[in-house]
């Protein structure tokens, strides 16, 4: 019989993962036991992922307030510091600022609006307007912003964050002052000692800083890169991609897992004769058109992978195909049309109007944000995610 079914994703329920677990072992064993007890086989080049978060959890890479706070008062001088862009977030953000107000002594903290860089509104384009507010050039202090606009809850969180992040760092002991602004160098003004924590655009911000002449600039990759007092760190990425832990210690992205996601494709080659690809994932990169949130907090969707997954789509639109290119055909002789076109393509079809429209995305990204929206952020205890038939076509 004819194949009728293409992508499946399923989420693969594991063991609570603790520090020190042998996560390969774990891993290979639940996605064995998951296809015995559901009664479908693994194939070549089906996908393996795990969410970050377990990743980190059995390295056992955390860090607390404490060491935050020694880390940044070393870089940054322990007085008065610029903490700029910042997202906000509960979980991504706010115990972090926590340990970056108890290594200063005062906080300016600027935050950009109407939104932050991923999507997390304070205020709406329409209010803006309604005030005349330009928000490329106009910073406003707090008692303008209060003037204006007054309190501004979130949407889906009901937080005030204007407030939250102000008493965040005032219960850290720190002095604080709160602006408004969206150009970097606006910060100056207030402070040469500047921590830049935004996400996708920090590479630009620190260099506008730098150029504009700030004393000290930082980013949130710059701190909690080595370990402070026998802490976690990550090397590459620092304090991006952190999550809250507990009230006073972050587990922060994993560090170096390259070996992880080689050796389970290893394992599982040996035990079922099949050629996986396997991926770490973090955040998925897709915006929710109602609260206008990026998703993407994690500085990459995945930060380590096997070779098979490098590169990105090379796919045709069927639906142009039909539209077009075979309008005049139906049924079976339409099919095998456009059967007879997938099995001719070849090399690269960058340009080629027939793909227009399929999404030029690195396969990381599309297959991270699949498992990301498969597994959830709740208690759906799937922090494993196989999806088969992902590199399937019409012909398969």
């Amino acid at each position: 019989m004819e194949r009728r079914v293409g992508t499946v994703s399923r989420g693969i329920r594991c063991p609570i993962i603790r520090e020190g677990d042998d996560l390969s072992k774990i891993v290979v064993e639940s996605v064995l036991e998951a296809a015995e007890s559901e009664g479908f086989a693994l194939r070549d080049r089906d996908v393996i992922s795990l969410t970050e978060s377990i990743v980190a959890r059995a390295q056992g890479n955390y860090a607390t307030v404490q060491d935050i706070a020694a880390d940044v008062k070393a870089k940054l001088g322990g007085e008065t510091i610029g903490v700029i862009f910042p997202i906000l977030s509960r979980n991504r953000f706010a115990i972090c600022l926590k340990g970056i107000a108890m290594g200063a002594k005062k906080v300016v903290l600027m935050l950009s609006y109407p939104s932050d860089e991923v999507g997390n509104a304070l205020l709406t384009y329409d209010q803006l307007d309604e005030k005349g507010v330009n928000p490329y050039s106009d910073v406003l202090t707090l008692e303008k912003y209060r003037e204006l606009f007054g309190e501004n809850k979130h949407e889906f969180t009901g937080v005030d964050y204007v407030e939250y992040y102000a008493n965040i760092i005032k219960e850290a002991g720190a002095e604080v002052e709160v602006i408004f602004a969206n150009q970097a160098k606006a910060i100056l003004d207030y402070t040469d000692c500047v921590l830049a924590c935004d996400i996708h655009t920090r590479v630009r911000t620190k260099r506008i800083l730098k150029a504009a002449g700030a004393k000290i600039v930082c980013g949130l990759d710059d701190i909690m890169t080595a370990s402070v007092n026998g802490s976690g760190y990550n090397e590459k990425y620092g304090l991006l991609g952190s999550n809250k832990a507990t009230e006073d210690k972050i587990k922060l992205f994993p560090k170096e897992c390259q070996e992880l996601v080689l050796d389970i494709q290893s394992q599982l080659l040996t035990k079922t004769g099949k050629h996986v690809e396997v991926m770490v994932y973090g955040d998925g990169a897709f915006k929710d058109p109602q609260g206008k949130i990026w998703e993407l907090a994690d500085p990459v969707v995945s930060p380590a992978y096997t070779s098979g997954l490098i590169g990105t789509p090379n796919e045709l639109k069927l639906k142009y195909l039909a539209d077009n290119d075979f309008k005049n055909l139906s049924g079976a002789e339409l099919k095998a049309a456009i059967e007879k076109s997938i099995k001719a393509k070849n090399g690269s079809l960058v340009g080629n109007m027939a793909s227009q429209g399929t999404t030029p995305r690195q396969l990381t990204d599309l297959i991270g944000s699949l498992c990301d929206l498969t597994s959830g952020s709740g208690d759906k205890g799937t922090p494993v995610v196989l999806v088969q038939g992902y590199f399937d076509n019409y012909t398969d």
